[in-house]
């Protein structure tokens, strides 16, 4: 692994730590493009090139989550109560995404998929409506059936799930920085499930590239994660001092840029 691979996976690292700590998006959105730009470096097949970024940008959520989770427990912030409802049904959606459907979707689709979802990510954060007053988060079996939604979507594009999980608390008038905090915990469940899910569905996929777990890429996640999970708890720090509302504009448009590099990449997949 040479330095500049290294060093860039670590800038990386600082900057998705502090976003998944920030705004509760797991950083995964972030890392995936960089990724595929990087992977090239160490020889990495084109044809799992989009699988592995997804599946390691996931894997790193595992330990930021836990380091942000910390931060904002100490401010008490998180609201345990929906993360008890929505963790089972997340779990089930990222074994049935990581594990099944994930190895089976061509990577230009799976490009398409990412593209779609950032973008959708990003209008949400630039022109998201507040709810109206009288609305409240659904019942336990509707909550639940969204965390099977949220934990398979973010199985499919390697994110902490805080793309749907934010608007989804938001919308039922959870106070934003309380729906931050709370996507940070439920990321940990989100990376566990679709994780170990990427571990079996990879496990039959020879790439000759050296330090692969399945589809996860084992030097890059430890490259990330020891600047990430120092940058975490910074940025949820930050989270309730800093105007979300800016914040959320600047990362919006970040995300709109990747959505447009991913939609490019399968652009050149299918030929058009």
């Amino acid at each position: 692994m040479n330095l500049f691979f290294l060093g860039s996976l670590m800038l990386l690292g600082a900057f998705g730590g502090f976003a998944a700590g920030l705004l509760g998006i797991g950083g995964g959105m972030l890392l995936v493009p960089f990724m595929i730009m990087l992977f090239p470096m160490v020889g990495m097949p084109e044809s799992i090139m989009v699988h592995t970024a997804i599946a390691t940008s996931m894997s790193t959520i595992l330990f930021t989550s836990l380091s942000s989770t910390r931060a904002h427990h100490r401010k008490g912030a998180i609201r345990w109560d929906i993360v008890a409802v929505l963790a089972p049904g997340i779990i089930v959606g990222g074994l049935l995404s990581g594990g099944a459907a994930f190895s089976y979707i061509d990577p230009a689709w799976l490009s398409l998929v990412f593209a779609s979802f950032v973008a959708y990510s990003a209008a949400r954060m630039m022109w998201g409506r507040p709810p109206a007053p009288e609305r409240s988060m659904p019942g336990k079996l509707g909550t639940s059936a969204m965390g099977v939604v949220i934990g398979f979507a973010s199985g499919l594009v390697g994110a902490g799930g805080g793309f749907l999980s934010v608007p989804f608390m938001v919308r039922g008038n959870v106070p934003i920085h309380n729906a931050v905090a709370t996507s940070a915990a439920l990321g940990f469940f989100i990376a566990l499930a679709n994780s170990v899910g990427y571990v079996v569905s990879g496990s039959t996929v020879d790439t000759g590239v050296p330090g692969m777990f399945g589809y996860i890429h084992v030097p890059t996640l430890l490259s990330i994660v020891v600047v990430s999970m120092l940058t975490a708890p910074l940025g949820a720090k930050c989270a309730h001092s800093l105007p979300m509302s800016s914040l959320k504009k600047v990362f919006a448009l970040l995300l709109f840029s990747l959505a447009g590099y991913m939609l490019y990449k399968a652009a050149v997949a299918f030929g058009w």
